[in-house]
């Protein structure tokens, strides 16, 4: 069966539940599986070090999942209208793929959290497809064919789905979160696999 790698960051578990929920909806259409995917925290102290294996959530990110995978779903949550830092390093290390091409051709979707309702989450998904072109992938969206992104009093865009967290970090999802960020896993996996064949 196809794969979609499904990387992600997550600090407070808001970007979790998303990456979670677009994996439902890659593993919907039956024919293809989500691996999710997640990037180490960054540090200052040169000597500081994540674990080999994360202590919970999904297993680090490596080559062989960028190569082996039909599409990718990018999830971080947003740092001043940016990715987090720790995504960001994981995207800085990856010139032996971009000159291999190893994307190249491979649809893409992005997704984040946000703490207030403006606080960036438009501008952190422009800013992460960016990454994306340079890698040669096909960006897809989310149109407004999905009646939810009309509805939306929380999260939700054209660029990706979104999650507004409020400032205790609620992971929690709206429906209509939820139901966009399964469209996007749905959508992206048809793609994918129509690309694919």
């Amino acid at each position: 069966m196809s794969e979609i790698l499904v990387l992600y960051y997550s600090h407070r578990g808001s970007v979790r539940a998303i990456a979670q929920q677009i994996a439902r909806g890659i593993e919907s259409t039956r024919r293809a599986t989500a691996r999710l995917r997640t990037v180490p925290k960054v540090s200052s102290e040169c000597s500081a070090s994540a674990p080999a294996v994360p202590t919970d959530g999904a297993p680090y990110v490596e080559a062989a999942d960028l190569a082996e995978c039909i599409g990718l779903a990018l999830g971080s949550p947003t740092r001043f209208g940016n990715m987090a830092a720790p995504m960001k390093y994981f995207w800085d290390g990856t010139a032996a793929e971009w000159s291999a091409g190893t994307l190249v051709g491979k649809p893409a979707c992005v997704f984040t959290s946000t703490a207030s309702q403006h606080g960036g989450q438009e501008s952190t998904l422009l800013s992460m497809m960016l990454p994306l072109l340079h890698h040669g992938m096909l960006l897809v969206g989310l149109p407004y064919t999905e009646t939810a992104l009309s509805a939306t009093r929380s999260g939700g865009t054209p660029y990706g789905a979104s999650h507004v967290a409020g400032g205790e970090g609620n992971p929690t999802l709206s429906d209509e979160e939820r139901r966009l960020a399964f469209a996007q896993g749905r959508r992206l996996a048809t793609i994918a696999l129509k690309l694919n064949t």
